[in-house]
């Protein structure tokens, strides 16, 4: 009888053995498929920023905005030039007419008369209000265009993060379809002993479990890489397909106070606060300005002809006109006063803008250092949670250890290798976004592959204002023309 439980002893344990080692072989060759090299891809981290920069419509929204900025120096340019202008009628009368002298004489009239006038004005001096008209409008430009490389900025890490998103989530896939695969095998395995009598209906009902957990999670991870590529869809403006391996971080200051100095001297928004200020400053000045006369150069022309016979009326004449306000109920002095509290504002604006930026880098900065550290700390997990799955797996085999053991301790190192992946994507995420802090994530800095945008080509064609005759004017006409069809 002894001998026979031996036996049966022996048979149990050769069984549990031999279902251990098939349930091994499915995880061992899930992370080998998890670690295998990626065949050849198509799309780069750099191909998903130029193509977010190509096809953005939110930044052709902005360089629109820009172009219309250009033209109000051209508008503002012109009120230094002259003004000709003309005009031209031809009135018809018919009346009577009634003398009392030659016996109340009732004579009809009809005549009709044709006039055109030419008028020509310019400004002589106005205190300047017109000159700091056009340099208001040049800092408005300029302010334009800081304003268009923060929503540069924010498409380009909009970019990254889509990128890494995709990545990160087709990896969680990935691990959580091996995770299906290798569950399936055990809850195979425990069916199989249980129907030998090597376990309880509880440990196949365990195995059942967890695959049910792990189907819910992996349907979790494909409804969010499905979310995705739907934001990578419209943060690229293209489909994502095999996505490589990003590159290597760019190289960042050596401190925090270093990566904040480079920030005052270049992010787009404390340079936009800087020049919205100087254009406050000239907006105190031009109301300051409002109580200085005008004066002009007035020149007029007309010529006046009677249609029914041949007389005409020549005249011309020329003069210098000044004009100033004397009483406006108090609006210039409320003006003045307005565009001084709008100087403070801005002001408080650039300070805050300061503060806001130098904090975005500190945090942006210790992102850095946190994703950094959360990828150590996931290695030392992946590399504990392996050991310990070995050494569950192995006193299992001896019947140290249930189902349920194994189970958890190949959970642990599935989380493990999940946590990996989320902080790789987050330490990407943070590195470009500490260089949107900075003001260093644009195209040019970034020598994308792209036709980088030229905020001066359209400014230097209009800053003259030329009229819409002129051979550049007609050139402004076809470029509009060939910017609206895009």
């Amino acid at each position: 009888m002894a001998r026979m439980t031996k036996t049966t002893a022996h048979k149990t344990s050769s069984g549990k053995a031999r279902h251990l080692h098939r349930f091994v072989a499915g995880v061992v060759a899930g992370m080998l498929f998890l670690g295998a090299p990626v065949a050849a891809v198509s799309e780069t981290l750099a191909d998903a920023l130029a193509g977010s920069y190509t096809n953005s419509g939110l930044l052709e929204q902005n360089r629109a905005l820009l172009r219309a900025a250009d033209e109000d120096v051209a508008v503002a340019l012109s009120a230094l030039r002259p003004v000709v202008s003309w005009v031209g009628d031809v009135t018809y009368n018919k009346g009577e007419q009634r003398a009392l002298a030659v016996g109340n004489l009732v004579r009809e009239t009809e005549e009709t008369t044709a006039s055109l006038g030419l008028s020509f004005e310019i400004v002589l001096y106005d205190g300047g209000r017109t000159r700091m008209g056009v340099d208001i409008a040049k800092e408005s430009v300029l302010a334009t265009r800081q304003s268009l490389l923060s929503v540069e900025q924010s498409i380009l890490l909009q970019a990254v993060q889509a990128f890494m998103d995709v990545r990160s989530n087709t990896e969680i896939v990935a691990l959580r379809r091996n995770n299906v695969r290798v569950i399936t095998q055990e809850l195979r395995a425990a069916q199989d002993r249980f129907d030998v009598g090597e376990v309880t209906r509880t440990d196949v009902a365990l195995a059942e479990a967890r695959l049910a957990g792990a189907n819910a999670l992996l349907a979790q991870a494909e409804g969010d890489l499905a979310e995705a590529r739907a934001f990578y869809r419209f943060a690229v403006g293209r489909d994502a397909n095999a996505l490589a391996a990003p590159p290597a971080l760019p190289a960042r200051p050596a401190s925090v106070s270093a990566a904040q100095d480079l920030a005052m001297r270049s992010h787009p928004d404390i340079l936009r606060a800087q020049h919205e200020v100087t254009v406050s400053d000239l907006r105190v000045l031009v109301a300051k300005s409002a109580a200085i006369p005008t004066v002009r150069l007035q020149s007029r022309y007309g010529v006046t002809e009677d249609l029914n016979n041949t007389d005409y009326s020549r005249s011309g004449s020329i003069g210098i006109g000044v004009s100033g306000p004397i009483y406006q109920g108090g609006r210039n002095s409320a003006l003045e006063r307005q565009a001084i509290n709008r100087g403070t504002a801005a002001r408080s604006a650039l300070y805050e803008s300061t503060r806001r930026v130098a904090q975005n880098v500190s945090t942006a900065f210790a992102r850095v250092d946190v994703a950094r550290a959360a990828i150590e700390a996931s290695d030392r997990q992946i590399r504990a949670a392996r050991t310990a799955f070995e050494g569950v797996r192995e006193e299992a085999s001896l019947g140290a250890r249930t189902t349920l053991d194994v189970l958890n301790a190949e959970q642990e190192l599935l989380d493990a290798q999940a946590n990996r992946i989320t902080a790789v994507s987050n330490q990407y995420v943070a590195g470009y976004g500490l260089l949107a802090a900075m003001g260093q994530l644009t195209a040019q800095k970034l020598r994308l592959n792209v036709q980088v945008y030229d905020p001066s080509a359209y400014y230097n064609q209009v800053q003259r204002a030329p009229s819409k005759i002129s051979s550049q004017g007609r050139q402004l006409d076809q470029v509009l023309k060939s910017l609206g069809r895009e």
